[in-house]
């Protein structure tokens, strides 16, 4: 029996799921860490090779496919050798909003990339830097991942390219794009899931796995776990209940609207319409432990209203549904009950859902018909009950809530399509 390997990079560990030809999961090896200073692309590539070798041997032996998901806008510069010669750039970085007057003046009014985090503001404030001298390729972090383990440099998938500027519609680069001068190479574009090439030869002889086992183009995380949800029909939605909170409707229509944060993916002939707010599990987990949320959610009456309106953010700046990276946190009054504040923050985060969802659909977004779950908030039934108050249809725990799921069905895709 052959098995498919994906890959989910996320903001505080990396995950591994293998799944089988029924796409039945055989085993899943999550890795988790703390990241500090700007060691970033050492902390990756060494639990990169970690989880590798932590698959049954079994597996490895039987490998047909790898494909694996990273954090949307998360980027980096690398040499000729793939080295990064910068500190890589994380998703909710917004150092970038300094160059956005510049980047007005060239891409088209309200496009997806006029935003603080957009991979392609990040690219330009980067190309400020003397070291940027150095660097040839630009790489997302699923890119340069993929990159770790088939050696090609210069490639990334049309759903990681959406925030450099690429036309998902049309399938290329718009030509306001082109005339921008960077002294780099902007990365050639395929479908997520397309194999790109076979594993390097040292990486299959290291950890046996076959010497025809291929890497495929991945995506970002939160489409990742939309692929894995089960959700198929115009009007279903995830929500991502991570570090932050991100909404994918999937509708008929294309919406872009930059001064809400909200961009659409292709997915086949339809579209997966949505946004992410800095909002989410980082705020939970900032304040309570895993064993707090339990307990005290378990004390939480969620036909009550909790009558705390936060906007819970740890610094300042939003990205969806409100697009501002200097928007302010609110986490005031504080009672002293930590059942009440954390009420006040779970009903906040699912009142900013709500919004979310609505202002999808006042733009045109189909009818919102159900929110599959997904992430570690998945699991919070209380919290889930909060939602489904606000958000007036079923709220269901998605079919497969890992990310890493979803890249292994891409990567059992590309196995299919061959090199």
């Amino acid at each position: 029996m052959t098995f498919y390997l994906g890959i989910d990079c996320g903001t505080s560990g990396m995950r591994g799921v293998v799944i089988n030809e029924d796409k039945c999961v055989v085993v899943t090896i999550p890795h988790y860490w703390d990241v500090t200073g700007n060691k970033e692309c050492i902390i990756w590539q060494t639990t990169l090779r970690k989880l590798l070798g932590e698959i049954p041997l079994e597996y490895r032996r039987n490998m047909g496919a790898i494909a694996i998901n990273g954090t949307s806008s998360t980027v980096l510069v690398c040499d000729t050798d793939g080295l990064p010669v910068q500190a890589p750039m994380m998703y909710n970085d917004a150092h970038a909003k300094a160059i956005l007057p510049e980047l007005q003046k060239i891409a088209p009014v309200n496009h997806t990339v006029l935003s603080a985090t957009s991979s392609l503001a990040k690219l330009i404030w980067m190309s400020q830097f003397p070291s940027f001298r150095d660097a040839t390729y630009f790489s997302h972090q699923a890119d340069w991942l993929g990159f770790l383990l088939h050696g090609q440099l210069g490639i990334t998938d049309y759903h990681n390219a959406l925030k450099l500027g690429y036309d998902v519609e049309n399938i290329q680069y718009p030509q306001w794009l082109k005339n921008i001068s960077i002294p780099i190479k902007l990365p050639q574009v395929v479908s997520p899931g397309t194999p790109i090439a076979k594993l390097r030869p040292e990486i299959s002889l290291q950890y046996k796995f076959p010497h025809d086992c291929i890497v495929c183009a991945g995506t970002t995380d939160s489409i990742a776990a939309f692929l894995a949800s089960g959700a198929n029909s115009p009007g279903e939605a995830v929500s991502s209940l991570g570090s932050t909170l991100v909404l994918k409707l999937l509708s008929s229509t294309r919406i872009e609207d930059v001064r809400y944060g909200i961009y659409s993916h292709r997915l086949g002939n339809l579209w997966l319409v949505g946004g992410a707010s800095n909002t989410g599990g980082a705020v939970l987990n900032h304040f309570f432990s895993s064993e707090e949320l339990a307990n005290l959610s378990a004390q939480i009456d969620p036909s009550q209203p909790s009558n705390l309106h936060y906007y819970p953010l740890l610094t300042p700046g939003d990205r969806f549904p409100i697009n501002d990276p200097y928007f302010a946190p609110r986490m005031e009054p504080r009672p002293d009950s930590p059942v009440e504040f954390l009420h006040g923050i779970l009903e906040s985060i699912a009142r900013i859902e709500a919004q979310g969802y609505n202002l999808l659909q006042q733009l045109s977004a189909e009818t919102l018909s159900c929110v599959y779950t997904a992430g570690g908030g998945s699991t919070n039934n209380t919290w889930t009950r909060i939602r489904q108050n606000f958000l007036k249809v079923p709220v269901i725990t998605a079919q497969n809530t890992e990310a890493a799921y979803g890249s292994a069905l891409l990567a059992m895709k590309g196995a299919k399509q061959g090199l």
